[in-house]
């Protein structure tokens, strides 16, 4: 039996998914066994008036979580971030965007000056969050990303590589930075787990 390149790349969602539900059952197992999870419920972050919140709250959303810059080349991703977010936040889609400055110093600002800068240049309206180190003081929830059962170990490359997260809060997913946010590939695999 032959497979198209879409069949294969849908299939491959449904086994990626499938894998992170075995997953969440480990998560169950006795403390001591050496488990590793690939669940974010249990992080909480800070929004960028630096209140906290509980990634418990996204039960029930997917998301698309991204680490961004705006003086990057791929800051031009936030076009292409916002326009997901249009076309699928009616259905349970929410993107949680981490400014990080770990790569040439390509976000600098401050909270106040990203958002601006969101909003008026590519009209953001997904979810800001306080800027994070996802390198060397690297922020729990990038600990989690880059080393899961999942999506496996290694490092954050650069800016706008993104994790898309099941409903029930399981990794389902690493895309690296240059893999946009409109992109087939990236399009097939939120909308198999919408």
């Amino acid at each position: 039996m032959k497979f198209n390149l879409t069949q294969i790349l849908f299939l491959s969602v449904l086994i990626i998914t499938g894998i992170s539900r075995i997953n969440l059952s480990q998560e169950n197992a006795p403390e001591g066994e050496g488990k590793r999870m690939s669940n974010i419920h249990g992080i909480e972050v800070k929004d960028m008036s630096g209140n906290k919140v509980k990634l418990s709250g996204y039960e029930g959303k997917t998301l698309l979580i991204v680490n961004v810059a705006s003086k990057c080349g791929y800051t031009k991703q936030y076009s292409g971030l916002e326009a997901i977010y249009r076309k699928y936040k009616d259905q349970g889609f929410e993107i949680l965007a981490f400014p990080c400055n770990d790569f040439g110093g390509q976000e600098p600002g401050t909270n106040e000056e990203i958002q601006e800068f969101c909003s008026s240049k590519f009209d953001v309206t997904f979810k800001l969050f306080d800027k994070i180190e996802v390198l060397k003081n690297k922020a729990p929830l990038y600990e989690l990303l880059t080393d899961n059962p999942v999506t496996g170990t290694g490092d954050i490359s650069w800016n706008f590589e993104k994790f898309l997260i099941d409903k029930k809060g399981n990794i389902v997913a690493r895309f690296k930075s240059k893999v946009t946010p409109e992109s087939e590939e990236m399009v097939r695999a939120i909308e198999a787990i919408l």
